[in-house]
């Protein structure tokens, strides 16, 4: 054993030295539909605009630190209600990962719970947190199985659940009334943190509920929308518990570049939402053909992707690759999910290349 071996082994966890890191392949020359981006910029004029205001940042001064201004135009365009503020974090995942320290204890083992399958950074947080993370699988249809999640609540009291509505990777919303038991079940000693990331497509959300229920918190990320680039997530849910997990907050985590391009963006959510409805038009469209084809199974979907099952996952995935079209093979993730995968909603001329290309490779 080496030297820096040595030294790993006595300083690095060991469940952190016997995992993998978070695995982004390079996508350089590809049709780049594996990570659920907007393909859309913003149009030229905007973004000549944009340009000269990112230059004019102060580069050289930290963020302001209450980020007043970007949180006032959050409230008042994205639907928070009256009366709540948000926390930023440097994309949804900053938040996650802020959450589960703030109720993970020293004296024992605190208990993070979702649906599985799920994003894969509410189980890592939990764990980089030293919570432990219990996943109940949903039913073969991808829907709550809310008996299970009721009973694994009783046994198991979570502080945290995670539910994503719609959810990631399946691309389905849970039902409603589902979720609202499972908040009520949580009770005071649980809290509720309901994932939007997809809200712009789904067009549904539990935002504007946040004041019947004192342990629910919705959680957003602008990257959906069209600005993955400068990661920029938001949660809201009642004053007193976001004072708690403001203490948790690293200071200036939101930079200078990621607020002036935000607080821009917000002055402009209608053609924000303009190309999210252009998406769903798209989705429709792919949906449609993709369910025409032998051997592929379509998955209902409220995203801005589309998650099917087909006969050999990681064949179309390779030939795919091969053809300079990146999807994602869900396979690995979850035995529900074997022979799946799942494509994001592009351009029409992206969209038409994947389905040629998977029409080959069937």
């Amino acid at each position: 054993m080496t030297s820096i071996d040595k030294l790993i082994e006595h300083t690095i966890r060991a469940d952190v030295r016997n995992i993998a890191s978070y695995f982004v392949p390079d996508a350089s020359g590809y049709i780049k539909l594996d990570a659920m981006e907007n393909p859309y910029q913003l149009p030229e004029g905007l973004r000549a605009v944009l340009g000269q205001r990112l230059a004019d940042a102060a580069l050289n001064r930290y963020p302001v630190a209450s980020y007043a201004t970007l949180k006032q135009k959050i409230c008042a365009g994205l639907g928070v209600p009256a009366g709540y503020d948000v926390l930023l974090g440097n994309g949804s995942d900053e938040l996650i990962s802020i959450m589960a320290t703030a109720i993970a204890r020293q004296d024992r083992k605190a208990v993070v719970m979702a649906p599985t399958p799920a994003f894969v950074m509410f189980a890592r947080s939990a764990q980089f947190a030293g919570a432990d993370f219990v996943g109940v699988p949903v039913k073969p249809d991808f829907s709550l199985d809310l008996p299970a999640m009721l009973a694994a609540i009783d046994e198991h009291k979570p502080a945290l659940v995670f539910l994503a509505y719609p959810n990631n990777p399946t691309g389905n919303l849970f039902d409603a009334d589902d979720m609202v038991a499972i908040i009520r079940a949580l009770g005071e000693t649980g809290i509720a943190v309901v994932d939007e990331a997809y809200q712009p497509f789904a067009r549904k959300s539990f935002m504007g509920r946040l004041p019947e229920f004192s342990n629910l918190v919705v959680m957003r990320t602008l990257s959906k929308l069209g600005l993955a680039g400068i990661r920029l997530g938001y949660l809201s849910g009642d004053p007193k518990l976001l004072e708690q997990f403001e203490k948790v907050r690293p200071p200036y985590n939101v930079n200078v570049l990621t607020q002036v391009a935000a607080e821009f963006a917000l002055d402009h959510l209608d053609v924000l939402d303009s190309q999210a409805e252009l998406l769903n038009l798209e989705r429709s469209r792919l949906a449609g053909e993709l369910a025409a084809l032998p051997g592929v199974e379509v998955f209902p979907s409220a995203a801005n992707f589309i998650s099917m099952r087909v006969p050999d996952a990681d064949k179309v995935c390779s030939e795919l690759r091969d053809g300079k079209v990146l999807i994602k093979n869900l396979g690995k993730m979850d035995k529900m999910l074997a022979n799946c995968i799942r494509v994001t909603v592009s351009t029409p001329e992206e969209n038409t290349a994947f389905l040629n290309a998977l029409k080959a490779s069937l």
